[in-house]
């Protein structure tokens, strides 16, 4: 199994030209935040009901944390604080928003995708989940180690 930085670094072979990254960090955002508000509108099974915030979205931030723990502590306390903001953000908008939470979603989705594959058409080279679906996860933690470099969180 690669390590976190293992992974980074791959990932980092195909997002070099800056308009691709520019792309990414206004895009891979969104794009987690909807596969949460997808995961979030699937009915969970009476039998499993026993707290409103055990849902399939929750339980998924919780199995992608653990794939986040090979990336250091760092980087699994800002994905975990990010993931948390999201689904607070999602608990909200679903009980808010004029429309169903997985239209919204559903939209935001399909924009920025759209967005991701302009970037890589750009950067010339083609997204690193076609190679694995773990690089979908990746993403968001290359962000965020980024982020934390730039913070002089971690070096």
């Amino acid at each position: 199994m690669k390590t976190g930085q293992e992974w980074i670094a791959e990932y980092s072979e195909s997002h070099r030209n800056p308009k691709n990254k520019l792309l990414h960090w206004i895009c891979v955002p969104p794009i987690m935040w909807t596969v949460l508000a997808f995961l979030w509108s699937i009915p969970v099974p009476e039998a499993l009901q026993f707290h409103p915030w055990l849902n399939w979205a929750t339980v998924f931030v919780l199995l992608a944390q653990l794939f986040y723990l090979s990336f250091g502590a760092a980087i699994f306390i800002g994905m975990l604080l990010v993931s948390v903001g999201m689904l607070l953000f999602t608990a909200w908008l679903e009980q808010a928003a004029p429309f169903a939470l997985w239209q919204i979603a559903l939209v935001v989705f399909i924009l920025a995708w759209i967005g991701q594959f302009v970037g890589h058409h750009i950067e010339g080279k083609k997204p690193s989940f076609f190679k694995d679906l773990l690089f979908l996860l990746v993403g968001p933690a290359w962000e965020m180690n980024y982020f934390l470099r730039k913070i002089r969180v971690i070096s």
